[in-house]
């Protein structure tokens, strides 16, 4: 829970997230959620406005709904993840779309976990705990290596032959586990556990949708055979590239 003393409020500041949604029933209903867990909300009826935020203020989290008026959630994900100083922010997709193919299509265009319409307000909490608790994990001023693949976890940078990689947030952490956990095969389940931490909410689906992201980035490197599928069990990653 974030509810804290007054004292513990004045050591640290309140997370910042960002509802983005054309109803605004829907989007009170979240704000009010959410400031009763101690979060900081601003609220935006379209992308136009939530640009408008960003640009005074970098965001902790975004909930974004899928149709919006103009552009929609999807293309405005898109959009977040080529922004060198947003895209590192992590996404929540709010949709009433529940079709597996929606689904790995938010996946898809950058988004970290996606949040089927009608939701319960402790599944929202718990998916907006969870992610802040994955962010949280990420600081640390190491570099970690892999062939050719270096993150640097202080700026949270990927470069390969030193040219800089984009990834969202949640690539960012499963690159960062293979990386460090190599030629170790990885049930869909284990993954889960290891990037996303608390699960609950969340289908091993999600998994594959994010590794083929991943070897899509890695696939002009010619090192997208670096993560391997191990029929029946799961991924291993492979620094080799062994057969």
């Amino acid at each position: 829970m974030l509810r804290r003393t007054r004292k513990d409020s004045l050591m640290m500041a309140a997370p910042k997230i960002l509802i983005v949604d054309d109803e605004e029933a829907i989007r009170q209903m979240l704000a009010f959620a959410l400031q009763g867990e101690g979060y900081e909300c601003k609220q935006a009826a379209n992308t136009t406005e939530a640009q408008a935020h960003m640009s005074r203020e970098r965001p902790d989290l975004i909930l974004l709904d899928w149709m919006l008026p103009g552009i929609s959630g999807v293309d405005f994900v898109r959009r977040i993840r080529r922004d060198t100083r947003l895209n590192q922010v992590p996404i929540l997709m709010l949709t009433a779309k529940a079709d597996e193919a929606d689904k790995i299509r938010g996946l898809d265009s950058g988004a970290d976990d996606y949040i089927t319409k009608p939701f319960s307000t402790r599944e929202m909490l718990a998916r907006v705990r969870a992610t802040l608790r994955r962010k949280g994990t990420d600081a640390g001023g190491e570099v970690i290596t892999a062939g050719a693949i270096r993150i640097d976890m202080q700026t949270h940078q990927v470069t390969i032959n030193e040219q800089p990689l984009e990834v969202s947030p949640t690539e960012f952490r499963l690159l960062r586990f293979f990386m460090t956990h190599p030629e170790r095969v990885y049930t869909r389940g284990q993954l889960l556990d290891a990037v996303w931490g608390d699960a609950s909410y969340i289908e091993e689906r999600t998994v594959d949708v994010h590794i083929r992201r991943l070897r899509k980035l890695l696939e002009p490197f010619g090192m997208e055979e670096m993560i391997k599928t191990v029929r029946s069990v799961g991924y291993r990653f492979s620094p080799q590239m062994q057969a």
